[in-house]
């Protein structure tokens, strides 16, 4: 393993804000689901997850723009989340934090409508067909966002994959779910907003080779 990953590894071991559970612990639930707000953030502000964070460019950018809001990263890669862990202990935000576990175990972390919104920045977009049920914007999870998901809650998909794009307008159109906006090209589509305010590492990497960015924003519930 490089040397690189090892020393982060073992500064993500320092970072307050960073939580690494064992599998049991996501199954069987979090010690602090439910009680984020109160026991973690010590406020009653809103919380907003960032799902396949990579190196947690929207949790940290959304969070200092948005100090009223609370923010969680989610990956599996700690060695990425190193990056998101380190720049918000460093300029000392509050309203910030990390977990680094598999979304399949997100149930296992927030209760009933504790979550006020949801980001998919740039997901593996499983293209096989026997991968389908791993994307993150299929029923299989769709159903584990209901379960933390507040009324009026926003979904937001970020990708540079059509078919990744297009299944998630079909999924959409076959539960009924409200869509609130669609583009397949976000930066010629005129849109304002957060989507087009903070770029990602890898989006960076895909306009640079010319790839379209799509972007979806929809209701669950």
């Amino acid at each position: 393993m490089p040397k690189d990953k090892l020393k982060r590894f073992a500064e993500n071991l320092t970072f307050p804000n960073l939580f690494q559970p064992t599998i049991e612990e996501a199954t069987n639930g979090f010690h602090l689901k439910g009680k984020w707000n109160k026991e973690f953030f010590g406020n009653d502000n809103p919380i907003v997850l960032e799902l396949g964070c990579g190196k947690g460019e929207y949790t940290v950018a959304l969070a200092q723009k948005y100090p009223d809001r609370n923010y969680i990263g989610i990956d599996k890669k700690g060695a990425r989340m190193w990056r998101g862990c380190k720049t918000s202990v460093e300029e000392g935000m509050t309203n910030v934090a990390f977990i680094r576990t598999r979304v399949d175990f997100i149930s296992g972390f927030f209760e009933k409508d504790e979550v006020s919104e949801i980001w998919i920045t740039f997901p593996d977009p499983q293209p096989r067909k026997k991968q389908v049920k791993k994307r993150l914007t299929s029923l299989r999870f769709i159903d584990r966002y209901k379960q933390l998901l507040a009324p009026n809650g926003i979904i937001h998909l970020k990708t540079d994959n059509t078919e990744m794009y297009l299944f998630t307008l079909s999924i959409i159109k076959q539960e009924g779910y409200k869509l609130i906006y669609q583009t397949a090209d976000l930066y010629e589509s005129g849109f304002e907003g957060d989507a087009v305010e903070v770029r990602t590492f890898y989006e960076e990497k895909f306009l640079k080779e010319g790839k379209a960015i799509k972007y979806i924003q929809f209701k669950i519930g």
